[in-house]
């Protein structure tokens, strides 16, 4: 079968549809864990008291957490749904915020296929994780697209190298091979409330203090490859070319490369130590370019800056742009945050 038809065959699951066994419960300590691996300090996140002053019932989780009970959910998808390729590399997130996740949340988490498209000969997937509370309103939406990958892209010593130092546990390469069983299974009909987080008074500045073209503080952050590690083991991501230089080489890269998903999480802090409030983005949205390189000798250092782009005064809310650079590269090619001032 051809490449093209092959991305034909793909595009007629689009609209595939499951649901997490059981409901995820999101726990003060794992949001504190996954605050400390982004390197988010953000009081909100650590501090009740902190959290209430700004009009959380309980500490309130980083914008980009989803990602974490996202890709545990997501790997029925990759491993029986989106079949044929040999492995994926993350292009592009987009994360809706309709009102923040705070601790003791229970949520149900859907998965869908929602687009499958055809680029300069490579297939661009993108999967929809939705994330509903107990009052069967939806607090966030996540959007993952990826690069699928296929044999002829990456060494093919590559499958021995990472069965020899993956976790006893985990096999990120048992995707799929065969469409026998496929079944396709649609989201049931059903009316979808979405949750509004606009009730409670942001705590960023006031909308009649900023303006377009104001920048963000300059912001240096380093990796380690111990904080690759430790990302890995607390957002469930055992990609080895974050941590293991020769299965990095034989995927094409230079050198371990820290998660777009961590370089996410850093901007997101970023932004949020300038705005005061994690919870009153209502969007983010990043496109990645480059990976930053993270050296056994040196880490990384990537620095990010940012400006307002433009201002709704009907709204009081602002788009504002996330740009990283690491080692003279920029790593983010496009990343925007919708943002609500008081």
């Amino acid at each position: 079968m051809t490449a093209a038809a092959e991305a034909s065959a793909m595009e007629s699951r689009v609209g595939h549809y499951y649901q997490m066994d059981g409901t995820y419960l999101v726990g003060r300590e794992k949001l504190r864990e996954y605050a400390r691996a982004v390197q988010d300090y953000h009081p909100a996140h650590w501090d009740t008291v902190a959290a209430a002053e700004l009009g959380y019932s309980d500490v309130v989780a980083p914008l980009t957490f989803t990602s974490a009970p996202g890709m545990t959910c997501n790997r029925r998808m990759f491993e029986s749904v989106v079949v044929g390729y040999d492995t994926y590399m993350q292009t592009e997130e987009v994360f809706e915020q309709h009102r923040p996740i705070v601790a003791g949340d229970e949520l149900h988490v859907d998965v869908e296929l929602t687009s499958v498209r055809r680029i300069a000969g490579r297939d661009l997937i993108t999967v929809t994780n939705t994330f509903t509370d107990t009052a069967g309103e939806r607090v966030h939406t996540l959007h993952t697209t990826v690069v699928g990958v296929t044999a002829e892209d990456v060494d093919p010593a590559i499958k021995a190298a990472v069965h020899h130092v993956m976790m006893h546990d985990v096999d990120i390469l048992a995707v799929g091979e065969s469409d026998d069983a496929y079944q396709k299974t649609v989201r049931p009909e059903g009316e979808i409330r979405i949750a509004d987080g606009s009730n409670r008074m942001p705590g960023t500045p006031s909308f009649d203090d900023v303006a377009v073209g104001d920048e963000l503080p300059v912001r240096h952050m380093r990796l380690s490859r111990g904080d690759l590690v430790n990302y890995a083991g607390v957002a469930g991501d055992a990609n080895p070319i974050h941590w293991d230089e020769d299965v990095a080489k034989l995927a094409g890269l230079p050198d371990v490369i820290a998660h777009g998903m961590l370089t996410m999480g850093l901007g997101a802090g970023f932004a949020s130590a300038w705005s005061g409030d994690p919870g009153a983005v209502t969007r983010y949205a990043v496109r990645l370019s480059a990976p930053a390189i993270v050296t056994a000798a040196e880490g990384a250092d990537i620095e990010f800056s940012g400006r307002i782009k433009s201002l709704d005064p009907a709204t009081r809310t602002g788009v504002v742009i996330v740009a990283a650079k690491s080692a003279g590269r920029k790593i983010f090619g496009l990343a925007t945050m919708n943002v609500r001032f008081r």
